[in-house]
């Protein structure tokens, strides 16, 4: 065998080592989200409106990042500001609701949002409403919010803190079943 021969032999043996070299080790599943970490699309430095099925705001998100999961077509949000606008008919501001992380079901009706929950408004009278939880599940297509871990409701005069939190957003009453209240005295 001429050395030609030999080296054509090599080049050709080196191209199928490396071709089963790449072969072995490329990526098995090609799933989404849920096989391979990967999302859809990536929102970064964001705000959102939302509208409800009459065209109206729903609410308002503004978040440093935003990730869908194109499997489930569920999205988290890390460190998310909601702003609620207040129905037409109820009195008060909006709420304002910032957490640490949320996650947003597939329909978007169902928001969970978890670790250091803050969600600050006012009633009608202009007073202001806090409450603070490590988890919240709010329904924004009801205006509905609940919670099973201790909460921590302040309004001016009153602390309750308690499990079992329902609260409608709309009218801003808030129901805790299980429930420690202090009220405090007004200086005149």
């Amino acid at each position: 065998m001429s050395w030609r021969g030999l080296i054509t032999a090599f080049l050709v043996l080196g191209a199928l080592a490396s071709g089963w070299a790449l072969w072995s080790q490329r990526n098995k599943d090609h799933g989404g989200a849920a096989a391979g970490g990967r999302s859809d699309y990536v929102l970064n430095d964001f705000e959102v409106v939302v509208l409800d099925k009459q065209g109206k705001e729903s609410f308002t998100l503004r978040a440093p990042k935003l990730t869908r999961d194109p499997n489930v077509k569920t999205m988290d949000i890390a460190t998310p500001t909601f702003l609620i606008p207040p129905a037409d008919a109820a009195g008060g501001g909006a709420w304002e609701v910032r957490s640490k992380a949320a996650w947003v079901s597939a329909k978007a009706d169902e928001v969970r949002l978890r670790g250091a929950v803050q969600a600050d408004s006012t009633n009608a009278g202009g007073k202001p409403i806090s409450i603070t939880s490590e988890e919240l599940n709010v329904f924004p297509d009801t205006n509905k919010a609940t919670s099973a871990v201790p909460v921590k409701v302040v309004q001016p005069g009153t602390i309750m803190t308690g499990s079992g939190l329902q609260a409608d957003l709309e009218t801003k009453n808030v129901n805790i079943p299980n429930v420690k209240v202090r009220y405090e005295a007004k200086a005149r």
